[in-house]
Formats: C-alpha cells, structure tokens, sequence
C-alpha cells in the first residue's frame, strides 16, 4: 500500500501547524521563498529540503530517508487483523476487522466506505461481530456505519467529545473485549476533537488502531493546538512497546518503533 503522505506533504503539514507562512519559513531556514515553494511542490533537493526541516522542527535525516524511498515499514501483522480498504474520492481509506481465533468473537474498527468487503470476511471467517469502534467522525471513516449495524446488528460506539448518530458514547480510557482481545480507548485529538486511538491489548495481537492521529512517515491533518496534538501523540500512541503495530486511517501499518526512529515528526 503506497504511504498517504510524501515528503512535500509532510513539509506543508509542519508549515500550516506551525503557522508559519512560507517567507517566514524560509528567512528561517536561510533559503529564498522560490526554493520553499519548489519543495512543497514535489521538487526535492536535498540541502534546501534538510534546511527546510530543522527550521520546521523535522528531523531532516528522516525526511531525505520518506523522500529517497528508504522509508519502508514492513510490520508483521497476525493473520486475525485484516485491513479493509475503501475509495472516498480519490484517496483511500482502512477499516480493520480483529477477532479471536478460537471463539471467533470479533470487533470491526471504522467502516470505510463499502459495507461488502467487511461482510465477507465476517461472513468467510464465520465472526461474531460484538462491536463496531469509530476512531473520529469524519464521514469517509463511517459511510457505511449504518448498513454494517444493519447487517450485523452489532453495537457501535463513538466518543464522547464526537458522538456519531445511532452510537454509544464512550469515554477515555473505557475498557472492551472481543474474545481474548481487549480493547482501551485512548483520547488523541488533533486531526478531530474526538480523535481516538483503540489499543489492543492480547497475548496474540498487540496493536493500535489510530485512525487519523498518526500516518506512516507523517501525520493526519492537525487541525488545532499543533504542538498539543504532537504532544499527545508521543504521549499516548508513541509511549507503547516498540512492537506495536500501528494501523492508520490511511495508508499502510507500521509500528511504533519504526515511527520513533523514521517519522520526521518524531525521530
């Protein structure tokens, strides 16, 4: 799966967070606004690019590495998590089904925009599904919210602080289970207000589903408090065991290791 974001859309995320405009990026960086705007553009060049990141607060090594293609996560991923992707416009967007293999007891983790392909693995895995979990409210991660309650009859849940028509609410820190998996909810706002980050906590799968908090080599959109978010993320996503798979909104799985050490916004 290609990364959701490139090094010139990690360069511009850094620049709109910290509200800087691009000829105050650049006096900052000793570069002329022409060789900003040519990376934010796509146009890499490695010394302006490595200038550009030290003054957004990236670490440059990390960006060359996303811009170059040496960043490759490659995680190991047991086979009772699957990634279900959808097409909203012209992007793509994760859903993710988790179960136990021996009860078959499962959990579904946002909906993307088509029902069927959940469906199917539900219905080939012979799954029962407890619970649907929405990591954020925006409308390509629940399309399809309502036909999956449907078919299911499965409970759905939101958050408080973003509650979701038809759902129940739940708070940080509330505590499920899906067979031997157990699910802890954990609040990371900053792409939304209600942004959420679902742990998984099991002898056989330990992972993170976070939704748009956090992308393989860069971040979701932050749309308020730029450094809290950041924050946050180290906080409450980056501070789990090292092997840790992380399963984006968008994009592909990763781990909290691989961010520490290769993510510009965190290594």
């Amino acid at each position: 799966m290609p990364l959701e974001d490139n090094f010139a859309d990690v360069l511009g995320k850094a620049l709109r967070g910290l509200e800087f405009t691009e000829t105050e990026a650049a006096r900052l960086a000793g570069l002329d606004p022409e060789q900003v705007r040519a990376l934010l553009d796509g146009n890499f060049q490695e010394t302006a690019a490595r200038a550009l990141a030290r003054a957004l607060l990236l670490d440059p090594e990390a960006l060359v590495r996303l811009a170059s293609g040496r960043y490759q996560p490659e995680p190991t991923c047991p086979a009772t998590l699957v990634t279900v992707t959808s097409t909203f416009g012209d992007m793509t967007v994760n859903a993710y089904v988790l179960w136990d293999a021996e009860c078959r007891d499962a959990a579904i983790f946002d909906t993307g925009t088509e029902a069927a392909p959940i469906l199917e693995i539900i219905a080939k895995e012979q799954l029962n599904p407890l619970g649907i979990f929405l990591t954020h409210n925006h409308p390509d991660h629940i399309q399809a919210l309502d036909e999956l309650k449907r078919e299911l009859g499965a409970e759905a849940w939101s958050s408080e602080f973003e509650h979701v028509r038809g759902t129940n609410a739940f708070r940080p820190g509330d505590l499920f289970n899906a067979g031997c998996n157990l699910i802890r909810s954990r609040h990371t706002p900053g792409h939304s207000p209600g942004g959420t980050t679902f742990v998984i906590e099991s002898k056989i799968v330990i992972a993170a589903i976070v939704g748009d908090a956090l992308f393989a080599g860069s971040v979701g959109g932050i749309r308020r408090d730029y450094p809290e978010a950041l924050s946050t993320i180290r906080r409450e996503i980056l501070s789990l065991p090292g092997g840790t798979i992380l399963c984006p909104g968008h994009g592909p799985l990763t781990t909290v290791e691989y961010e520490k050490n290769n993510n510009p916004f965190f290594a």
